[in-house]
């Protein structure tokens, strides 16, 4: 019989309790213990998920002097960084939730201390595990699409704006982008292989977020619920990214990839307020090219699935503490868009394009 996996759980809101449901699906994983900074809150959490046996902490160092395999970071936006950076120096590996975090500087700061100690720092992007979004891939680095010169992603919904931690500059770092346009980003650049920014044109709003008719906590919104960019890349490649929580339109419409031999169009699932972003699933695929001399269009099957995509992220990272596999999705990706997100919201400040700079 394998030794049973001890998990740590940092931070008890809502997307805690997803992980939660998601560890007890595995036989051989066991929750050791929760840490929340609201004293108390973390036992009620133990209590209400039913976790026996399992402790809780007011202080996350205290969780992790645990003898723990991998901890879940489920903290508010901004306290990403610490809590990544203090369980990879306690030599644990870490599954954290998105965005990865509030600046760049952080970002960049934890994927150094992830390769410092050699622990694992994977980034919460569950849309990965859809297979049809595992199509999408295969089709952009096939090669069918020839050169890839031009791809436009990005998604909104008609109403769907968050409150609380989500509105607040200080605590989420950025809006809409970091709730859902961050995947968005994972979907084309994964499928891109995740090439090297350059430069980034912006614009964001918020007329949605600070009417009062439109939210209710308009006067504590300090973010941005609209925003689009061009973004330029390496290899003479661009990128048009647009994004929104509420606006007046059906749909910010499909992720498109042109290509100097073929084109992908990718379009979301459902209907209603909420559709229209890639955090879940996709919709219809179909493929653009001459075939014999002729313009063609090729329908991409789209497999129904009941697949739990939030359960298969987690899955995949505790698999991957056990066989010694590298991170499923390594944070050396993931702060590429982190670098993306920064230029957006300094570009739109400056109303000028602005210069991307990685150190890596």
């Amino acid at each position: 019989m394998s030794k049973m996996q001890r998990i740590g759980i940092i931070g008890s809101g809502g997307i805690a309790s997803a992980h939660v449901r998601a560890y007890k699906q595995l036989h051989d994983v066991e929750i050791v213990a929760v840490a929340d900074v609201i004293p108390g809150k973390a036992d009620q959490f133990v209590t209400r998920e039913q976790l026996p046996g399992a402790l809780g902490f007011d202080d996350h160092r205290r969780l992790l002097e645990l003898d723990l395999d991998g901890v879940s970071i489920c903290t508010p936006n901004a306290s990403h960084h610490v809590t990544t950076v203090d369980a990879l120096r306690a030599g644990k590996n870490v599954l954290l939730e998105k965005p990865m975090s509030v600046t760049l500087d952080e970002a960049i700061d934890m994927v150094q201390v992830a390769n410092e100690t050699g622990n694992m720092l994977t980034i919460g992007f569950q849309p990965r595990y859809d297979p049809n979004m595992k199509v999408v891939n295969e089709i952009v680095q096939s090669g069918k699409l020839g050169k890839v010169y031009y791809v436009e992603t990005g998604g909104g919904r008609r109403r769907g704006m968050p409150g609380g931690t989500f509105i607040s500059k200080q605590l989420a770092g950025a809006g809409a982008m970091a709730d859902i346009g961050c995947y968005s980003l994972d979907m084309a650049l994964n499928a891109l292989g995740y090439p090297k920014p350059l430069t980034v044109s912006a614009y964001t709003s918020n007329y949605f977020g600070t009417n009062p008719v439109h939210h209710p906590e308009a006067s504590k919104f300090e973010v941005e619920d609209f925003g689009v960019a061009l973004v330029r890349f390496e290899n003479d490649l661009v990128l048009q990214f647009k994004i929104s929580w509420a606006m007046h339109m059906d749909t910010l419409g499909s992720t498109m990839f042109l290509g100097t031999e073929g084109g992908l169009k990718v379009n979301p699932y459902g209907t209603g307020n909420w559709s229209g972003v890639w955090d879940g699933r996709v919709g219809e695929m179909k493929l653009f090219h001459d075939f014999m001399g002729k313009q063609t269009e090729t329908p991409i099957p789209v497999t129904n699935t009941d697949l739990n995509l939030f359960n298969e992220k987690v899955r995949d990272f505790s698999e991957a503490v056990r066989e010694g596999r590298p991170a499923p999705i390594p944070g050396s990706q993931i702060v590429i868009q982190q670098a993306i997100i920064d230029g957006v919201l300094r570009s739109s400040a400056a109303k000028r394009e602005v210069s991307i700079e990685l150190p890596f």
